[in-house]
């Protein structure tokens, strides 16, 4: 599992956007932050990203790899796996990029390749901004050109979220390859329940949402046995997944972290 410290650089500038304990997604914006022409249809909006176009080559995004502008001129977003923190200026059609910071937790070879590809597409460089309805393309001078489609909130209940990484205050650890995409959990407004799966085994818990806290009962949980690895990740999620946790989401993403800092950070799957 790798571990890797977030920078506060990159910390105080991704959360703005963010709600606390609500579904409320990020607001429409007059473009204000850099921009001159004042109408910028690409601000105040959740761009996902879904390819990618380098040297003639297309690549499909990874699921969570996101670009968003603020009113204020400030850039957040996910490369596919990990954040990242820019500013920007929108002049009409065009958006310059300054350089970007981002966290460095190590993800595998797939998202990773895109990452590196898509950091080198806006990092320091000005982009033609193209919208059509609710799909955004941006193009470098070069040609490579990065597809993007407006996304609306996920909503706290209903939605299956799909477990990225363990939080232990301002560290992020990356699951396991083996538990990779099998850790999810989602909650039912009408039962006051959550289920999922730790991995390896499938969980239910009576589940309470009350002033941006969940509240998780004992986990009741199948009995199949698993690899080492998957066992081990179960045994920490199954941990985490109890008592009170503040939750906090950021429009496909939630974090749900205990009084002590730990907790877990995961994506809406499409």
């Amino acid at each position: 599992m790798d571990k890797h410290r977030l920078t506060l650089t990159v910390l105080t500038l991704l959360p703005l956007a963010v709600a606390c304990g609500t579904q409320a997604g990020p607001g429409g914006g007059s473009g204000s932050g850099g921009s001159t022409s004042g109408t910028p249809a690409v601000m105040g909006v959740h761009w996902r990203v879904d390819s990618l176009t380098s040297g003639g080559t297309t690549k499909a995004a990874p699921t969570g790899a996101y670009l968003q502008i603020d009113d204020h001129g400030q850039v957040h977003g996910n490369y596919g796996c990990n954040s990242f923190g820019a500013s920007a200026t929108v002049r009409g059609d065009r958006i310059d990029f300054g350089p970007a910071q981002s966290t460095e937790m190590a993800c595998e070879k797939a998202p990773m390749a895109f990452e590196a590809a898509f950091s080198r597409t806006l990092a320091g460089r000005s982009l033609t901004a193209a919208v059509e309805r609710d799909r955004l393309t941006l193009t470098t001078e070069d040609g490579d050109r990065v597809r993007l489609t407006k996304e609306s909130d996920a909503p706290l209940y209903g939605t299956r979220w799909q477990v990225t990484s363990l939080v232990d205050g301002d560290v992020a650890s990356s699951l396991p390859a083996a538990a990779a995409g099998k850790a999810w959990f989602s909650l039912d407004a009408k039962t006051r329940t959550a289920s999922g799966s730790l991995g390896c085994n499938r969980f239910t818990a009576k589940a309470t949402v009350r002033d941006g806290h969940l509240t998780l009962g004992a986990l009741r949980t199948t009995r199949r046995m698993c690899d080492g690895s998957l066992m081990d990740t179960e045994k920490t999620l199954g941990k985490l997944l109890h008592g009170t946790l503040a939750y906090r989401i950021d429009h496909r993403g939630i974090s749900l972290t205990s009084a002590n800092g730990k907790g877990i950070s995961a994506i809406a799957e499409r």
